[in-house]
């Protein structure tokens, strides 16, 4: 007759308790972007030049003024924060929905456009702050990884910048993100296709001071109407594909309609859209923003630094 061990309370207590017999140690997995050693090298050397670079030429941090870097820990976890969580923000775009309240382009938006995004954002757009490009990048990675999820054989197409925002800057803040995006694994093999091209019948409406900023829906929609187009040379490389188009700021739509509207005419399928920020829309009387209570955008300050005195 067999007789079946009996196991002692006190074994399998510790078998059970992760502190008694703790899990054997794993090596950490890399967080970055980044899977091959080198690149990850010369990023931490980028990193040690910017600090050298910063005693030698001062910087603060564009949202709370903290010295030595562009945008320091603090504020780099709140924007990630900020765009870790993507969302469907169609809804509040008044281009992108028909008469019964149907949405004609679904978009994906990584973040809100408030607080230390917003004043990221505008830092790297109106004050050529290259240094948060890898932030930024990050946030629409995710909104990219959300949108192209479930959806096979798609491509990337991003807004240009119209001819004298580009002027003014000196670069694309799309495609900027999108080329640092590309640099890393966040959009491995979804391919950016960059056929989109303003058109020249529109330039004379580009070159009236201001942009877009502050127009109203109506205003916005007649301004980009007719401003974009695709090439005859370039429409072979969307012909027939599914195209997610990607854009920096969503405000009304009517740019991202526009877009879709010139991808459409080239036999293009047109399937979404990827902003990394949305904001609240101007009032859909055709004026400029009044105010919270008229619907118009909320003010947001572009930088909110610490006084001497304090």
């Amino acid at each position: 007759m067999r007789h079946t061990p009996v196991r002692s309370p006190a074994k399998s207590v510790a078998s059970l308790d992760p502190d008694l017999l703790p899990p054997p140690l794993r090596s950490a997995r890399h967080r970055g972007g980044h899977s091959r050693r080198w690149l990850r090298a010369a990023d931490q050397l980028s990193a040690a030049a910017a600090e050298l670079l910063a005693l030698a030429v001062p910087v603060d941090c564009v949202c709370c003024g903290a010295e030595d870097l562009a945008l320091c820990v603090t504020c780099e976890r709140q924007v990630r924060l900020l765009t870790r969580r993507p969302f469907r923000a169609d809804e509040q775009a008044p281009a992108l929905m028909n008469v019964d309240g149907g949405v004609i382009l679904p978009v994906v938006a990584a973040g809100v456009y408030r607080e230390e995004l917003a004043q990221a954002v505008l830092s790297f757009k109106n004050h050529g702050q290259h240094q948060l490009v890898s932030v930024l990048a990050r946030g629409l990675g995710h909104g990219i990884a959300a949108a192209v999820a479930g959806v096979d054989g798609v491509c990337l197409v991003p807004v240009p910048s119209s001819t004298g925002a580009y002027i003014k800057r000196g670069f694309s803040p799309v495609h900027l993100m999108l080329a640092e995006l590309q640099r890393g694994t966040a959009i491995a093999g979804t391919p950016v296709v960059d056929v989109i091209r303003k058109s020249r019948r529109r330039a004379a409406l580009e070159q009236l001071p201001g942009g877009q900023k502050g127009l109203g829906r109506g205003a916005r929609a007649s301004r980009v109407r007719g401003s974009m187009k695709v090439p005859g040379c370039r429409r072979a490389r969307v012909a027939g594909r599914r195209c997610i188009i990607v854009d920096d700021v969503l405000t009304t739509g009517a740019t991202l309609a526009e877009a879709a509207r010139a991808l459409h005419l080239c036999g293009a399928v047109v399937v979404g859209a990827v902003v990394l920020a949305a904001t609240r829309p101007p009032d859909s009387a055709g004026g400029g923003s009044s105010g919270p209570e008229a619907g118009g955008k909320l003010p947001v300050l572009e930088k909110n630094k610490r006084r001497k005195d304090e």
